[in-house]
């Protein structure tokens, strides 16, 4: 009975971490995305930064309550638009600084009648301010309001003006550590392709195996935790479970034909393996297995064996021209794939293209498997397609976005025309180009609007289809 309770209560915690992962991923993808970054930002930290004033201002009659309405709103402005035109550390501090001295000078110059506030002040503080910032190219909202709440603070222009200047000083430091460690840093920190896809499976022995296999060695030598393992098959080993190691050496196990095919599969594997090695500079292993050379199932747990975290397979259509089901099957799992196409065989490729519908997992991958394998003195092209140019703007803020949390030179395209013609046009410019699985799409979308690599077979480029896998 005690033994019975213990085991029931393991597969309950073993529940709750799974559970618990399946949270932590799912927020991590919700997080990485730059819209949700920064919303999730203006919620934690300017709460923290207006309390660490408040607490400030509790210490000291030095700093006044009236600093607050024009620091929370420039604080909002800073940590909600990072790249705006107002998110300028001197500009915060100097604009809402220069809007209070603005506005102190105005009361000083200004006679006040009775107890109300002096219409004429107001009216010069505005002045003052607009001129000031004006000239200063400095910021403006905010600096009006300091302005106008020095008129309210009696006695105390001077404190709230130095409370005004060290109050914003304090937030713009902030603001810089956090811009600078977290939000231009996003790619390194929450981006999960440019933390992993180090470990590359490769499966090897059909008529494109070596461009194939020398893609993936490209990708996996831009990390250094990068390997790749060649992967092959040996079909009718005759008493073998599928997908047991074949080994020379075994006798009684398989008939000489197996053994004498498995050899040669090695050696091949092995010598790609060595060339690969010094090429690229990436380590390589070999494993070859008895079984069905078309069983995705086979490849994926060979994968998960070998501790891979993506998969770079040859591209292979359907009699009715989509995907085959091996690659299909090998999209229905938790790790990354990339079917990829070669055109003319070709070893190194330094122009890279990337076509995008948003800002999403996959535009984020296939950006950065595209600056590992670039020459990183060519800017790596970034495209989307839009059906009308009122959709332009939006779209030129999504690339901005995209390409923003990553280090490198990039080019980008916004363009009114439907992408298989875009690329159709453009790929013979570049080494390959980058389309994503259309997996993340739903069946009517697919339905009503067929995935793009469909209509690319003619490309005078190599194509890498990119899906991110199912984490579970």
């Amino acid at each position: 009975m005690l033994e019975r309770l213990r085991a029931r209560t393991r597969a309950f915690a073993n529940r709750l971490r799974r559970l618990e992962r399946r949270e932590l991923d799912a927020f991590l993808r919700w997080i990485e995305r730059t819209g949700n970054l920064l919303h999730f930002s203006v919620v934690v930290f300017v709460p923290l930064l207006i309390a660490a004033v408040t607490w400030l201002s509790n210490a000291t009659a030095a700093v006044s309550f009236l600093l607050f309405p024009p620091l929370a709103s420039g604080t909002y402005t800073l940590f909600a638009d990072p790249e705006g035109r107002y998110s300028t550390p001197g500009k915060f501090v100097g604009g809402m600084t220069v809007g209070a001295l603005c506005g102190w000078l105005a009361v000083a110059s200004v006679a006040t009648a009775g107890d109300g506030v002096s219409a004429t002040g107001a009216a010069l503080g505005v002045f003052l301010t607009g001129t000031a910032t004006w000239a200063l190219d400095l910021e403006e909202p905010t600096a009006f309001s300091t302005a106008l709440l020095v008129l309210v603070t009696g006695n105390a222009q001077l404190a709230y003006v130095l409370g005004i200047a060290v109050s914003s000083s304090f937030v713009a430091a902030a603001f810089v550590v956090w811009r600078d460690r977290v939000y231009e840093a996003r790619a390194q920190y929450l981006y999960q392709t440019t933390q992993g896809d180090d470990h590359v499976l490769v499966p090897v022995g059909g008529p494109d195996a070596e461009p194939v296999a020398r893609f993936a060695a490209a990708l996996a030598g831009a990390h250094e935790a990068g390997k790749v393992v060649l992967f092959d098959v040996v079909s009718e080993a005759s008493e073998r479970h599928d997908g047991d190691p074949v080994e020379s050496g075994d006798p009684g196990q398989a008939d000489a034909a197996p053994l004498e095919r498995a050899d040669d599969a090695v050696r091949t594997a092995e010598s790609l393996a060595g060339d690969l090695e010094a090429a690229y500079d990436v380590p390589c292993e070999v494993v070859v297995a008895a079984g069905d050379r078309r069983s995705s199932g086979l490849v994926l747990r060979t994968a998960r064996e070998n501790n891979c975290d993506l998969i770079v397979a040859p591209y292979a259509e359907s009699d009715r021209g989509g995907l085959s089901g091996f690659i299909t099957g090998l999209f229905d799992s938790e790790i990354d794939v990339i079917a990829f196409r070669s055109s003319d065989g070709r070893s190194r490729w330094r122009r890279s293209l990337v076509a995008v519908r948003g800002a999403g997992d996959t535009a984020r991958a296939m950006v950065d498997f595209a600056l590992r394998i670039a020459d990183s003195r060519r800017p790596v092209g970034v495209s989307t397609c839009i059906d009308r140019e009122s959709h332009r703007r939006s779209a030129e803020t999504t690339l901005a976005d995209l390409v923003d949390a990553f280090s490198g030179p990039f080019e980008t395209h916004v363009v009114t025309e439907p992408v298989e013609d875009y690329l159709s046009r453009v790929a013979s410019r570049y080494d390959v180009v980058f389309i994503g699985s259309s997996t993340d799409r739903s069946t009517a979308s697919r339905f009503v609007s067929p995935p793009t690599f469909r209509k690319l077979g003619d490309l005078e480029s190599d194509v890498a289809i990119v899906h991110r896998g199912r984490r579970r």
